[in-house]
């Protein structure tokens, strides 16, 4: 069922205008054909009782000897008429109680003398007998006709039997209101699609700007233009996205200057460790002052690169991670690349990005023994996969490592010169760019390191 309702908020919107406009047309016409056809019916009663009530006084008003002569001459398809000894229609056919729009419009449009007798009956003229055209169908326009026989006693004691055929107003179905259907469907979905494109355009604007708002604080405002809700939607995005870049900002310079002032103290107690005479006591406060030291640069260098907007161009992918591979291979790393031979262009911070991969192949290098590198393209998502041979991560300290300055323990040592902001790094640049990282142990040990990115 839900296959069949449409997906976009545009086209929910036409389909239930169609649908209800629809139903909408479709009951009206009815109403109107309804009461239009108790009108013709009406009116052909008044018709077929005036042209009776003519011939009845022709009859009457002719002599006997003429009455022939003007009965043939008033015959045509649609009606004939005889005098009879004997009424044609017997007082068990008559149907002059069925008190229905035709019959009443009839009966009171004859007008007959108190004293004298009205009789009818719808009859069917049978094959081989007296045909009279057009008994079944008008093929004129389409309508239907039936044939109805009228008896009305004369002074003369004769019965004038009149034999009518009766149009029958058109069909409801009929192909007149399967046009104006199609007329009306067709303009309503017109008319409504642009109507609903337009005002679904302007979530598909901001469904756009909150995307890129996710990977850039510093994207380009939305233009305030449109309708006056449209346009207080867009000045209060606008509005949050500032607010939003200032926070980011002046968070990086609050990192940045406490990064900073960190340098002197250190300065100080590092000088101050030379007048500790125990030599053990010593080393060991010279080994903290260097991994305080470590860390405040390393943040000085995060802080930097997160305050830096480098512009964006479109790369390949390919080269990008040769280059990495080649210098970590120069420093004597265990690499190996798997890539294929159709290019994998890819917008992004070439400088950033490169830190972000670099981290990633380093860390696996180092801690892993090697690093296997692959890159591919598989529909609209680019997916680079780092396997080493190391002893993998706990699946419950998975994300652990991805917070600033975590470190595990058994399998990442301080003697290597980590400071835990690796993996918090490369996983920020990669988001910045729309992707993500996952990390899942192989199950012939080593670590899975993926990164998606959107093509």
């Amino acid at each position: 069922m839900n296959r069949l309702i449409p997906d976009t908020l545009a086209a929910r919107t036409v389909v239930v205008l169609i649908i209800g406009l629809a139903l909408s047309h479709v009951i009206s016409v009815g109403l109107y054909m309804s009461d239009r056809a108790l009108v013709l019916v009406s009116g052909v009663g008044e018709h077929v009782g005036d042209r009776i009530n003519v011939v009845d006084q022709l009859v009457r008003n002719s002599p006997a000897s003429d009455r022939e002569q003007v009965l043939s001459r008033v015959d045509n398809p649609r009606l004939h008429a005889n005098l009879t000894a004997k009424s044609a229609v017997s007082v068990e056919q008559d149907q002059t109680r069925n008190r229905t729009r035709f019959i009443e419009a009839l009966i009171s449009h004859l007008n007959p003398d108190p004293k004298r007798q009205l009789r009818l009956k719808y009859v069917e003229i049978p094959k081989g007998g007296e045909q009279i055209q057009g008994t079944t169908t008008d093929r004129a326009n389409g309508s239907k006709a039936e044939t109805m026989l009228i008896s009305l006693s004369q002074p003369s004691g004769q019965w004038l039997n009149v034999t009518v055929i009766i149009r029958k107003p058109g069909t409801f179905w009929g192909v007149r209101f399967g046009l104006s259907l199609l007329v009306m469907l067709a303009a309503v979905l017109l008319l409504s699609g642009l109507v609903a494109y337009s005002l679904t355009r302007s979530l598909a604007i901001f469904a756009s700007a909150a995307q890129r708002l996710g990977i850039d604080v510093r994207a380009p405002p939305l233009p305030e233009i449109g309708p006056a809700e449209v346009r207080q939607a867009a000045g209060a995005f606008n509005q949050m996205q500032d607010r939003i870049r200032r926070f980011v900002e002046d968070r990086t310079q609050m990192i940045a200057a406490i990064a900073h002032d960190l340098g002197t103290p250190i300065a100080r107690l590092r000088l101050r460790s030379e007048y500790i005479e125990d030599a053990e006591q010593h080393d060991k406060m010279l080994a903290d002052l260097d991994d305080m030291e470590k860390m405040v640069f390393s943040t000085l260098a995060f802080a930097r690169d997160d305050a830096d907007a480098e512009p964006s161009t479109r790369v390949d992918l390919r080269i990008l991670l040769q280059r990495i591979c080649n210098d970590a291979t120069d420093t004597g790393q265990d690499i190996s690349l798997t890539i294929e031979d159709t290019a994998v262009p890819f917008t992004c911070r070439p400088a950033t990005l490169r830190r972000a991969l670099g981290n990633l192949v380093d860390n696996a290098a180092k801690y892993g023994q090697l690093a296997q590198v692959s890159c591919a393209q598989r529909g609209d998502i680019i997916e680079i996969i780092i396997k080493d041979q190391g002893p993998g991560i706990p699946p419950e300290r998975q994300e652990d490592v991805f917070k600033p300055f975590q470190r595990l323990e058994r399998s990442r040592s301080r003697d290597t010169g980590g400071t835990g902001l690796g993996l918090t790094v490369a996983r920020t640049i990669i988001r910045a760019h729309g992707g993500d990282i996952q990390l899942k142990n192989r199950a012939e040990g080593g670590l899975n390191v993926t990164v998606t990115l959107p093509s």
